[in-house]
């Protein structure tokens, strides 16, 4: 099952208070950046984030799902109609997340 639009939506305005959230559609789904990072991605209209300590530490009772078979699991925001719980959990994760890699160009 794709994600919709409709719940892309949602999630956005839902991170709203946050500055730099940018998103890219991949398949069907959406990659969600925080700042230049990957912080997670909208999955079956399920909004699911990598599991680093400090979201583990915010959300020590969250379910750990697939995004899509074959991927590593992921934690699924269950507090998703908290906007200041959202932008205290992308914030303590930030510092924890890789830098995106940039593609190379060939």
């Amino acid at each position: 099952m794709a994600s919709s639009r409709e719940y892309l939506d949602f999630v956005l305005e839902q991170l709203s208070e946050l500055h730099d959230i940018t998103y890219k559609a991949m398949m069907d789904e959406y990659i969600i950046y925080y700042q230049g990072k990957i912080v997670g991605g909208i999955y079956d209209d399920r909004f699911l984030v990598k599991p680093v300590e400090s979201a583990i530490r915010l959300m020590p009772n969250a379910e750990y799902e697939l995004p899509y078979e074959g991927a590593k699991e992921m934690l699924l925001v269950d507090q998703i109609e908290n906007k200041d719980f959202l932008a205290e959990l992308l914030n303590a994760m930030y510092e924890e997340l890789p830098r995106s890699k940039a593609k190379k160009k060939r």
